[in-house]
């Protein structure tokens, strides 16, 4: 019997509450190895950003009135002496710490340096940066969740991290179903190139995901089954499919998950392209992506249903869509969500829609930024503020 069809909306979220009850495993991670993964705990300044007064410029730091004899010279990475003296002046790099006792900075460009003594003119506005300046001991600069970029890393390293807790990223297979996909050459004799093995495993990367290429899995319901134990057995925590997710002659991978005991957290969505998408889960709590074989309806289901499951397993919020406004008008499709494809020739530009967007095809997808989010019983008109559910 054929399942009516979930509400886009309800089996994002159905899916997001499933994955995050499962959510993947903390570990105490170095930080040259924590790009990608997941904050586990707020990351809590462990002292003041900066830590000490530090020179802004290049220069010499002075005290009193001028002209100074210099004095001495304070480099980045020096503990500064004490400017005791009025009258007297340091030269002073970029970085380097202020000495206590100074009253300002004369940047190198302003002053003229003879015998040993320094004149000129300084700004008038301080040219350094006072502790606390960027945040102030055990201030949060980041909640958990948040996932770990070159720039997490290196806010954490400056603020004395030597290793963060991170959520590991969930180890994902990808089983590509038909017998008709080739993995080389030009198509033909009924035969056409699997577009989605090559594909697929880089956008679940770059959702977070670790995952080692993919596996061909024949046609028949013996293969389907003992691919999805396979995949269990190697310890993955999700495992995507592409094809099989419909009723037809050889589509087996309902099948599959009634022989495994799985449980179907969505099955089928009121979405267009791909509404023939499910999220299963195993007896062990793996879970199982029922992508559809045909290219774009596939990455329809990425995005609807795979990006909060990943989500949820690594402990970040709900991925809310951004907002984009509608160049042109995008029909609606009843009582369907419409995700259609645009693009924007500039972040944050208008919403274009694009044409060669047949669920088979790919070309509109490849020059697209994402899918322009049209409601059930609604039409997208031009100036419209709609979502935008964003590609990997």
């Amino acid at each position: 019997m054929t399942a009516l069809p979930v509400d886009w909306a309800s089996a994002r979220r159905t899916v997001y509450a499933r994955a995050a009850a499962r959510s993947a495993a903390i570990a105490e991670v170095g930080l040259a190895d924590a790009d990608g993964l997941t904050l586990a705990e707020p990351l809590v300044a462990r002292t003041p950003l900066p830590a000490f007064t530090t020179a802004s410029v290049d220069g010499w730091v002075l005290r009193g009135d001028g002209p100074w004899r210099v004095a001495g010279r304070v480099l980045a990475g020096q503990r500064a002496p004490e400017l005791a003296v009025d009258g007297t002046a340091m030269e002073i790099a970029t970085g380097a710490m202020v000495p206590v006792g100074a009253t300002t900075i004369l940047r190198l460009e302003h002053g003229e340096l003879r015998d040993d003594v320094v004149s000129g003119t300084p700004k008038a506005e301080p040219e350094w940066r006072v502790p606390g300046e960027e945040c102030a001991q055990d201030d949060e600069l980041l909640p958990a969740g948040t996932p770990i970029t070159p720039g997490v890393v290196g806010l954490a390293a400056s603020c004395g991290y030597d290793t963060l807790l991170a959520r590991r990223a969930p180890r994902a297979a990808l089983l590509v179903f038909g017998d008709e996909l080739l993995d080389a050459g030009l198509p033909g004799d009924g035969r056409v190139r699997d577009a989605l093995g090559p594909s697929l495993p880089a956008a679940l990367r770059r959702l977070g995901a670790h995952i080692d290429g993919f596996t061909r899995v024949p046609d028949t319901l013996e293969a389907h089954v003992d691919g999805l134990r396979r995949a269990v057995d190697a310890g993955n925590d999700l495992i995507c499919t592409t094809g099989g997710t419909m009723h037809g002659p050889v589509d087996y991978l309902h099948g599959a998950l009634r022989e495994l005991g799985a449980e179907y957290a969505v099955n089928t969505v009121a979405v267009r392209p791909g509404f023939p998408m499910l999220i299963a889960q195993l007896p062990g709590g793996q879970f199982v992506a029922g992508l559809p074989g045909n290219p774009q309806s596939a990455l329809v289901a990425l995005v609807s249903l795979v990006v909060p499951l990943l989500a949820g397993l690594t402990g970040r919020p709900f991925p809310t869509p951004a907002q984009a406004v509608l160049a042109e008008g995008i029909p609606g499709r009843g009582d369907f969500t419409h995700l259609a494809l645009v693009r924007q020739d500039y972040p944050g530009g208008p919403a274009h829609p694009v044409s060669h967007v047949g669920s088979a095809m790919l070309r509109g997808l490849a020059q697209s930024a994402g899918f322009a989010v049209v409601p059930p019983g609604e039409t997208g008109n031009r100036g419209d503020q709609v979502e935008l559910v964003e590609l990997p």
